[in-house]
């Protein structure tokens, strides 16, 4: 047996593996991320190197390759830590070990630091007031000004850009002065710091019975030395927040540092300012739109101990602390925690697995009002423990919910993108100074077809998915291949209007101002949040009543609360309802009732109107009522008839081929490959066309394989591995690349 291993890790690059052959004596002791000290060079230094993938063929001579000392016993670092999470995601979630470890490790090239300068007197009183008087004698006007403010300032040293700046003295004469001896010139490099916020923190919140019984468990279990995983179900606007920041203000008090994840750039601000408040400077973020001296600069202060709590998207979980004592993953149903690179990890499975990797373990607390049906079935079988909260904070109500049937306003000859009823609320709103949010749902935008007089939505007859329209008039389903070409005419009630849903934002945004030009109108959706900063700038105009209308998609309905949001309209909940997607009911039901929960947070009555075509559809009704335990056992009876997760697992095998017949035919391969080694309870559809079925000239298709136990996708994700390694070292996989994506949260 032979071991590639790494043997340094950088931040900027990893190293080429070499090879080593394990000794009889550390069969079986050895693995994939196991810290190993082995013989380096030509003077055989010992160095400790990583076992990145375990093999029987050597890469050349076996005489010549040298043997793995033994297993390292070193106290377990991060980086030990993030190798062996890096190793369980390439064998969980199928990837290269490299393409893992540069998942894990913090992928920031080293900066340099940034230095403050301060200028101080080097000379004592007497002699720089002598001094301060030849300058004024000689009319030496620049050294005057700055001998000035350091004799009326003798204590402190004064900042290098106030002198350059506000005192207009050059370089050169500072210089001069320090080469002279009568100033002194001091550097010290800090950290750059993305939060800009004030200082002033808030008391320590009153939790509510609900609240603080969460606590008191999740700090029980801890005293107990017991590493669970929680999720809890809260309404929106019942303080899951509240409950996050005391878990997270026990576990510093222990001395340990805390994760908390959020699924989308545009909550980091609102996030971050409540966690500022009660933790200071204490607390750090990491997205996307810093810079790379910034994400370098976090990932630094969480190594050293300047932290203890880092706010971001799914990669602040690689976080190097020293300690990380509790993973917190707010709106934990939202699928931006699923990556689209490979490997495919998902943050919720990749946690839980970090906090079993740490040396002292560490809680994860899933929070939603919408949880994922994955998460809610592991709570209903006892592997995650459930609580409650039930109650809003503010001791208000829910609000109103009204569904509005848009195939009545065809009848009723209101053909604009508002309802009637929305209409009248809108005016009512804007003649009370109260603010309304409208959410355009554009998920599967390019999606279903149907007749906007009877609702009728076209569907493949084997899949009970939406058909989605394709270029040269074919309606086609993504998940076996089924086509029909697109028809006229309704077959349920022979209406001419059939036609595939299409808005945006902009156009709503036009609407409203057409509608009701005296109101004042904001946009967020990705156009308008490019610029860095945007995000918080159109939120913050919006918090401060700049304007009486915000028009976005579903960036605008997740997580936000604002006081003075009393309605909020949801323009075509039948977007995402018929999306070529088996979850497209659960993503239906997770938008229309987190958009409904923005309305009517303050003290005063919200309303909803949810705008369908398919209004006695289960999963907006449940919606309508905020009742996800009614939705959950529907849905979860359709998962559990068609063996979709979380019921049964899913692996999907994405092929991309230059040539569309030799794609087809690959995937075919495969798909016989694992009938032949069958194992029991596999069920294989396909192969079939993407959803998309070619990207920039490459041809997309997959194979899907159904099986309740995990470990079978693992084995024929690895006997597909195999096989594709086999072909590539032949030099015959040149122009086929595959993927594969267990559990798939978004359509391929």
């Amino acid at each position: 047996m032979y071991a590639n291993v790494i043997i340094d890790i950088s931040h900027e690059k990893v190293d080429k593996p070499f090879q080593y052959k394990v000794p009889d004596k550390l069969a079986g002791k050895i693995d994939i991320g196991s810290p190993v000290v082995i013989p380096f060079g030509r003077g055989n230094t010992t160095r400790k190197g990583f076992v990145i993938e375990l093999t029987d063929e050597p890469n050349w001579d076996p005489a010549k390759i040298k043997e793995i000392i033994d297993v390292s016993d070193e106290v377990v670092s991060a980086q030990d830590i993030s190798m062996k999470l890096a190793a369980w995601m390439k064998r969980h979630y199928g990837s290269t070990m490299i393409a893992a470890l540069r998942t894990v490790l913090p992928a920031a090239k080293k900066q340099n630091r940034q230095v403050h300068k301060y200028i101080s007197l080097r000379m004592d009183l007497r002699q720089a007031r002598d001094l301060y008087n030849e300058c004024v004698r000689k009319k030496q006007k620049a050294r005057e000004r700055l001998l000035k403010e350091l004799l009326e300032n003798p204590e402190d040293r004064i900042p290098y850009e106030f002198v350059t700046g506000k005192l207009n003295i050059a370089s050169q004469t500072i210089k001069a002065l320090s080469d002279q001896g009568i100033i002194k010139v001091e550097s010290e490099e800090y950290y750059r710091k993305p939060v800009a916020a004030e200082s002033s923190r808030y008391g320590k919140a009153v939790l509510s019975d609900e609240q603080q019984h969460i606590v008191d468990t999740v700090k029980k279990d801890y005293d107990q030395g017991q590493r669970n995983t929680y999720l809890i179900h809260g309404i929106t606007g019942s303080g899951k927040t509240e409950v996050y920041i005391a878990l997270i203000d026990d576990v510093i008090k222990r001395g340990k540092q805390a994760i908390v994840l959020i699924p989308e750039i545009a909550l980091t601000y609102q996030t971050l300012m409540r966690f500022y408040r009660h933790f200071g400077d204490r607390v750090s973020v990491m997205n996307s739109t810093l810079s790379p001296g910034e994400k370098f600069d976090q990932m630094e202060r969480a190594r050293t101990g300047d932290i203890d709590i880092i706010i971001g998207p799914r990669s602040a979980l690689f976080t190097p602390f020293p300690n990380t004592g509790i993973i917190i993953i707010d709106e934990e149903h939202e699928s931006a925690y699923k990556s689209e690179t490979m490997p495919k990890y998902h943050a919720r499975e990749t946690a839980i697995e970090l906090s079993k990797l740490l040396p002292d373990g560490a809680a994860v607390v899933l929070g939603s009002a919408t949880p994922s049906l994955e998460s809610y079935y592991r709570a209903q079988t006892g592997e995650y423990k459930l609580f409650e909260l039930n109650r809003r904070l503010t001791g208000g109500t829910l609000p109103t919910v009204e569904i509005a049937d848009l195939r009545e306003e065809l009848r009723k000859g209101n053909r604009s993108i508002f309802s009637l009823r929305l209409q009248e609320l809108i005016e009512d709103r804007l003649s009370r100074g109260e603010q309304t949010m409208l959410f355009i749902n554009r998920r599967g935008l390019a999606g279903f077809v149907s007749c906007r007089s009877c609702g009728h939505v076209f569907k493949c007859p084997h899949c009970d998915v939406a058909l989605s329209e394709h270029r040269g008039g074919r309606l086609v389903c993504h998940y076996c291949g089924y086509e029909e070409p697109v028809k006229k005419i309704c077959p349920k009630c022979s209406s001419k209007y059939v036609s595939s849903f299409r808005a945006g934002t902009q156009q709503i945004e036009d609407e409203v101002k057409k509608f009701w030009p005296q109101a004042k109108v904001l946009r967020m959706d990705a156009d308008t949040t490019r610029a860095k900063g945007s995000y918080e700038k159109i939120l913050s105009a919006f918090a401060n009543k700049e304007a009486d209308v915000l028009v976005g998609t579903q960036m605008i309905v997740k997580g936000h609360d604002f006081p003075d949001v009393t309605l909020v309209g949801i323009l075509a909940a039948d977007m995402s309802l018929y999306a070529s997607d088996y979850r497209a009911s659960e993503r239906t039901f997770q938008l229309l009732t987190q958009a409904a929960g923005r309305a009517g947070r303050g003290d005063k009555k919200g309303n909803v109107i949810i705008q369908s075509y398919q209004p006695d559809h289960y999963s907006i009704i449940a919606a309508s009522k905020q009742d996800y335990k009614e939705f959950y056992d529907e849905e979860i009876a359709y998962r559990d008839l068609l063996s979709y997760p979380p019921v049964s697992h899913m692996m999907s095998v994405q092929i991309m081929s230059k040539d569309e017949e030799e794609g087809m035919a690959f995937a075919t391969k495969l798909r016989t490959l694992m009938e032949q080694r069958k194992l029991e309870g596999s069920v294989f559809i396909g192969p079939a066309a993407a959803s998309i079925g070619r990207i920039n000239d490459i041809y997309r298709m997959a194979v899907y394989v159904k099986m309740s136990d995990y470990q079978g996708l693992i084995y024929y994700k690895d006997l597909m591995e195999k096989y594709i390694r086999s072909l590539e070292d032949q030099g015959k996989l040149r122009y086929i690349s595959v993927q594969f994506d267990f559990d798939p949260v978004n359509g391929f």
